[in-house]
């Protein structure tokens, strides 16, 4: 005979469950990639409801604080009424640079799932590790690689695109002359 398979429902339902917000979190990367923005996106859940959401719009505000999980967790703590966000789960396409890891840190939340890794300024285990610093007074769970393909395709495509129209643009300026 076979051997028994076993399933565990719980890990099942919260890999459903991270995906389920992972695609919330793509959905605000769109909006950034529709401003010319880099397409990061990130949401807040709190009771398997999303209670905050943002997205990169540092180009748009001319504002280096205009990150989408600095934007997602402002949000989540006027649902709240609280600064900390202790039973929450941040979903954010990209990893984490430092100043959103640190706000992370800051914000007591428990858990980040994150999409694609950033081995130029992820601070969530590329380049640093703050979200689990043992000289910290928090350290949060962590985990990666939820829609991994889909939050790298939309990071790729945008750089793609915008090489493409800085092209353009160059050739549109050197015929002007």
């Amino acid at each position: 005979m076979g051997k028994e398979i076993k399933i565990v429902p719980d890990k099942i339902k919260e890999n459903d469950a991270d995906e389920k917000y992972m695609l919330a979190a793509i959905a605000q990367a769109k909006k950034a990639y529709k401003l010319g923005e880099v397409p990061i996106g990130c949401v807040i859940v709190y009771e398997d409801k999303i209670i905050g959401r943002g997205y990169n719009r540092r180009n748009t505000d001319k504002t280096s604080l205009a990150h989408a999980e600095i934007t997602a967790i402002k949000r989540a703590n006027k649902v709240i009424n609280d600064w900390r966000l202790e039973d929450c789960t941040l979903y954010v396409t990209l990893e984490p640079c430092q100043m959103c890891a640190g706000a992370i840190v800051q914000a007591r939340i428990p858990r980040v799932v994150m999409g694609a890794m950033n081995p130029k300024a992820g601070c969530a285990g590329s380049v640093m590790e703050i979200l689990n610093n043992p000289e910290f007074n928090h350290q949060v769970e962590v985990k990666n690689g939820v829609l991994q393909e889909k939050c790298s395709k939309l990071l790729k495509d945008f750089f793609i695109d915008l090489r493409n129209r800085n092209k353009e643009r160059k050739k549109a300026k050197n015929t002007e002359i």
